[in-house]
């Protein structure tokens, strides 16, 4: 392939991230799927006060928002990738837990092994756009 192709793929890949990360994490300050985000932390990880679980959530829902926008800045997009990164082996936990009760999260609860080649995928692209 051509740079100019392998640019346009790598562009067209970016935007893809951008409107994914913001529209997940927009989906996070909606009530109904706050609520079951925040019943997808896991017990050892749920605590009261400021950290709740649906805090958790909105915080979770601000960093994809703005980990979307920054991979959309060329200034930011490196940090937002390296951001992007930590933020989603940081709530792998979650999906596992997840993964692991089906019958609470219905199409939330991807198996474990599809969900952790799907985010090592994603993974590869942020790595991809932000770094290279």
């Amino acid at each position: 392939m051509t740079a100019s192709v392998v640019d346009i793929i790598r562009f067209i890949v970016l935007v893809g991230l951008v409107v994914l990360f913001v529209a997940m994490g927009v989906n996070h300050f909606l009530p109904k799927p706050a609520r079951l985000m925040a019943k997808m932390i896991p017990p050892r990880l749920r605590f009261a006060g400021p950290l709740r679980p649906i805090v958790l959530v909105y915080i979770t829902g601000a960093c994809e928002v703005l980990g979307g926008i920054g991979l959309a800045v060329p200034v930011t997009r490196a940090a937002a990738a390296f951001a992007l990164v930590l933020f989603l082996v940081a709530v792998f936990p979650a999906n596992i837990y997840a993964s692991e009760h089906p019958e609470t999260f219905r199409s939330l609860s991807i198996p474990f092994w599809p969900r952790l080649a799907a985010q090592l995928v994603l993974i590869a692209l942020i790595a991809w756009v932000g770094f290279f």
